[in-house]
């Protein structure tokens, strides 16, 4: 891959980014360190999820022998503040802070005070059970908290220049090497993402067995299925490090096959993407064909069969998991926030891989919705979950929508969203390009400034937009004299129609596996793409039984929704018209800059003549009325307190 910056100047993305830095970052730092008080809520109706505190730095302090104490949280709380250096890494990256600078380098010298000599850390186990290490991987999540810490310590690294972080993480690796390499014990993590951090160590320190060793995990899984079983039998009477995980199927650690054997989204949605990424990963650095092949099979199963309009994934809460083709409800799904980060993640890996404008069409409608769907305008609320319909009193009253939250918490039990939020927001300047070699292609439309050391030379590009507002972009890209360029423009699966012009010159390409592909002769160009944004309504194939008769509202990459504070009580009984007479209205408000959507509507009431909640068709008294609909883009909803929501809208 070409080296490359981007600076992101874009009035959306500023935004949140400054977000990020000013509200995320510092709330985040008081939670992780108990110095606010805040509610925890369980992300569900379950006893056993840890809520009276963080204590995440705490266990690092008790784990560096600083303090004294009990270790608190989940056995992964680690990669909370893992997580949360990384973002404070790519904040400092866009924008030095020496206070934040310095808090950053504080939280890399407790994790080297808590780090054991021969490289081992994970504060639970050095804490509580140090003779159970690596020794109940199923559940342990020792590597995932390892591969955190990983991509952590490379971000930081690049951010800052601090050494210490990067030994710290390559300690950890080299001893992850000598237990579980391959020449040490077989054994694999239940959660994946030590492989991706892995990867990431190997691009900075260029050390072939940190690739080697992420190779090696992803090969292992699924060669021995009974291997988790095994080693909780050869460790007898003793409690689990989580509870619950034994009876899991193996399709949830995603172990049922070897990796390169499977073909569908399986099990649990985050680890079934981070393995994919970690896949994809893998494939580019070693062109791995048939595990690019694999991520190909996977890709297509999800995109489309399995994943929601929103770029949400997951279709249940047993196990945050996928279940089948096409099986897609809306008030009872999961699409867990980091779920839809992993998928963002994947995208970026399989476009490294291949240009395919598909892999940007998804990052961008995952981005734009669930993402930025899963934190509150203020920065200090979050989603575990993202739903597509809410009803507030079955969210309350309904044990099996308790996962379905009707306004956004201050905090979670298992609090692994709202950092991996603050990192990919943090980092989106990552995603708006792919240069390889003599080609550089567009992935995200943002305004931003770059910079590329491309195969044949320096290339500069300016990109100048009002997206997602608008569609109108404008590029200019410098090179050097006689210098070979090709530009893929990505034109985007919702864009019916589109106009370029290049240099002045109206330009008629038809685009390749979404991509318009431009041989740039000049050493200067302009490029105007227009891609007409217009209120649309979607429909979803016949095989989605939760969405027979309905539609949804779209306008470019953002997908909409009504809400009960615009629309009254009973969603359920609204209808939209077939020829909706769209209306569109731009607006600063509380929902901050957005297009408001307004579309012609019935709200309809139902009952029979005699009373009671049944009766004969013709006994039926209905009532219409016509209702002026109000929709808003689906990441604004539940900034307003509690009340109903609904993506899918019934039609008329």
């Amino acid at each position: 891959m070409a080296e490359g910056n981007t600076k992101i100047t874009d009035r959306f993305w500023t935004r949140y980014r400054e977000l990020v830095r000013s509200e995320m970052i510092p709330y985040q730092w008081k939670v992780l360190n108990d110095e606010i008080d805040v509610r925890i809520e369980r992300e569900r109706d379950d006893a056993h999820i840890p809520n009276k505190k963080s204590h995440a730095l705490e266990n690092f302090r008790i784990a560096a022998g600083k303090h004294s104490g009990h270790h608190y949280g989940w056995v992964f709380q680690d990669s909370d503040v893992y997580k949360w250096l990384e973002a404070a890494a790519y904040s400092l990256s866009e924008k030095m802070d020496e206070n934040l600078k310095k808090l950053a380098d504080s939280v890399v010298d407790l994790i080297g005070d808590a780090q054991e000599e021969d490289g081992y850390l994970s504060t639970y186990f050095t804490i509580e059970e140090p003779d159970r290490k690596f020794r109940r991987l199923r559940e342990s999540h020792e590597l995932y908290c390892a591969g955190h810490l990983m991509e952590a310590a490379v971000a930081y690294n690049r951010a800052t220049g601090n050494r210490k972080v990067v030994e710290i993480a390559e300690k950890l690796a080299d001893c992850i090497w000598r237990e579980l390499g391959p020449e040490g014990r077989y054994g694999f993590d239940g959660h994946e993402e030590v492989e991706i951090g892995l990867m990431k160590l190997y691009q900075l320190t260029g050390k072939e067995r940190y690739r080697e060793l992420s190779r090696h995990f992803l090969m292992i899984r699924g060669e021995d299925p009974d291997f988790f079983e095994k080693e909780r039998q050869n460790d007898p009477d003793r409690k689990p490090v989580i509870h619950g995980m034994d009876p899991l199927p193996l399709r949830y650690y995603q172990i049922h096959k070897k990796v390169v054997d499977q073909d569908t989204a399986e099990g649990h949605a985050v680890r079934l993407v981070y393995l994919c990424t970690a896949m994809a990963d893998v494939a580019a650095a070693c062109g791995d064909e048939i595990m690019l092949a694999a991520c190909r099979k996977i890709w297509r199963n999800i995109v489309d069969r399995r994943m929601y309009i929103t770029g949400g994934i997951g279709s249940t809460v047993h196990g945050e998991a996928f279940t089948f083709d096409y099986d897609l409800p809306n008030d009872t799904m999961y699409c867990e926030t980091c779920a839809s980060v992993g998928l963002v993640f994947f995208a970026k890996a399989m476009m490294e891989n291949e240009a395919d404008g598909e892999y940007g069409d998804v990052m961008e409608r995952a981005l734009y919705n669930t993402v930025l769907s899963g934190t509150a305008l203020d920065g200090k609320h979050f989603f575990y979950v993202n739903p597509l319909e809410v009803n507030p009193v079955s969210s309350a009253l309904d044990p099996g929508k308790s996962h379905v939250k009707a306004v956004r918490p201050e905090w979670l039990g298992c609090a692994c969203c709202p950092p991996n939020l603050a990192r990919l927001l943090a980092s989106v300047d990552q995603y708006v390009y792919t240069a390889r070699e003599d080609c550089c292609f567009v992935n995200l439309y943002m305004s931003s400034e770059s910079c590329f050391s491309m195969k044949s030379g320096e290339i500069r590009i300016r990109q100048e937009t009002g997206y997602p507002v608008s569609g109108k972009i404008r590029l200019q890209l410098e090179k050097e004299a006689g210098q070979k360029l090709r530009l893929g423009l990505r034109i985007p699966s919702w864009a019916r129609t589109f106009a370029l012009t290049v240099n002045g010159e109206a330009c008629r390409a038809v685009p390749e596996k979404g991509f318009v592909l431009l041989d740039l002769q000049e050493e200067k160009n302009e490029i105007l793409l227009d891609l007409p944004m217009k209120p649309e309504l979607w429909r979803a194939r016949a095989d989605l039984r939760s969405d027979i008769g309905k539609a949804a509202v779209g306008r470019g990459p953002l997908v909409y929704c009504l809400e009960e504070a615009d629309n009254g009580k009973d969603l359920h009984m609204l209808s939209i018209k077939r020829d909706p007479d769209f209306a569109e209205q731009e607006e600063d408000g509380e929902l901050g800059h957005i297009v408001a959507i307004t579309a012609a509507g019935i709200r309809r009431k139902t009952a029979p003549v005699r009373g009671g909640l049944y009766g004969f068709d013709d006994e039926m008294r209905e009532e219409k009325e016509e209702q002026r609909l109000r929709f808003i883009p689906y990441y604004t909803w539940a900034n307003r307190g509690s009340n109903e929501m609904s993506v899918w809208v019934r039609t008329e």
